[in-house]
């Protein structure tokens, strides 16, 4: 019954950086491609990332990709702590 009730446990908000960079890629994952480099580097900037505007678009994504992903496990990790 325990394992259920997990199921619907309320899930933790991740902070809008981690949320934007989460639906961005999303988004890639679903096929999409993003129109504007611009964007894409602005939500790495906003995940503290350094993003050279001559940087490769594909490298900005696996580098926000990164860093989404190590903010979900940290979040993660504190939510565990509470």
């Amino acid at each position: 019954m325990k394992s259920l009730a997990g199921l619907f446990a309320p899930r933790a908000k991740l902070v809008p950086e981690l949320q934007r960079g989460r639906e961005l890629l999303n988004a890639i994952d679903a096929g999409g491609i993003p129109l504007n480099p611009a964007i894409v580097n602005q939500i790495a900037r906003n995940l503290g990332l350094e993003v050279s505007t001559s940087a490769p678009m594909e490298e900005t994504i696996e580098r926000v990709r990164a860093a989404v992903e190590r903010g979900v496990n940290t979040s993660s990790a504190e939510d565990g702590l509470r």
